[in-house]
């Protein structure tokens, strides 16, 4: 894959990071650090310039996240109910339990928004949720400007200073990827652990 990607960009330079980055967005899969930080290593070598990458993979990242937040709005929490009450009971899901999780996201979703835009995959994802909750537009629109600026420039400034060793530095993130990950497995697993243990003290 990454041979691929350095091929779009060496081609299509900006448009191709712009085109990536949108794609990484809504397939979280693609790894946007072999994009920055190859964009940064770009600027040493072609016309390329480190505001004009950045700039790029910043209205990319904005590209993806608005059309997940499109795609959420169209879960609303009325629909979601809908699907709850019909098979819910498969998951042991009930429309409390949405209505809970839309307070919590009504309630924390502004952070959330701006700081999950520094954690791979969830960096993507994030963007459904706020949409379902019908966060306002601008706010999501800002948030999610500065937060992919942050982590965009810094990733892309990195691979303009290392030049050849880019991938040196994709390395260091795909280590941060995989802590990242395993937090979230273990974040996982204790939600369900106490789901499940909460369900059972409710039978007794």
């Amino acid at each position: 894959m990454e041979h691929w990607i350095t091929e779009v960009m060496d081609k299509f330079g900006y448009m191709g990071i712009f085109l990536l980055i949108a794609i990484e967005n809504l397939f979280p899969p693609i790894p946007s650090e072999v994009i920055l930080t190859f964009g940064g290593f770009m600027t040493t070598y072609t016309g390329l310039t480190v505001p004009g990458v950045i700039l790029a993979s910043t209205v990319g990242s904005l590209f993806g996240a608005v059309l997940l937040y499109l795609i959420g709005s169209l879960l609303d929490i009325q629909r979601l109910e809908k699907i709850v009450k019909r098979w819910g009971h498969i998951l042991r899901l009930t429309p409390e339990d949405l209505h809970k999780a839309n307070d919590w996201f009504a309630k924390y979703g502004l952070w959330t928004v701006f700081f999950c835009r520094f954690i791979p995959l969830i960096r993507s994802l994030i963007s459904i949720p706020a949409g379902m909750a019908k966060m306002n537009f601008g706010v999501f629109i800002v948030l999610t400007a500065v937060g992919s600026f942050i982590w965009n420039a810094v990733l892309i400034y990195v691979g303009s200073r290392v030049g050849a060793s880019w991938e040196t530095i994709v390395e260091y993130m795909d280590i941060y990827s995989n802590f990242v990950y395993a937090g979230i497995a273990i974040a996982a697993i204790a939600v369900i652990v106490w789901w499940i243990r909460k369900r059972m003290l409710k039978r007794k």
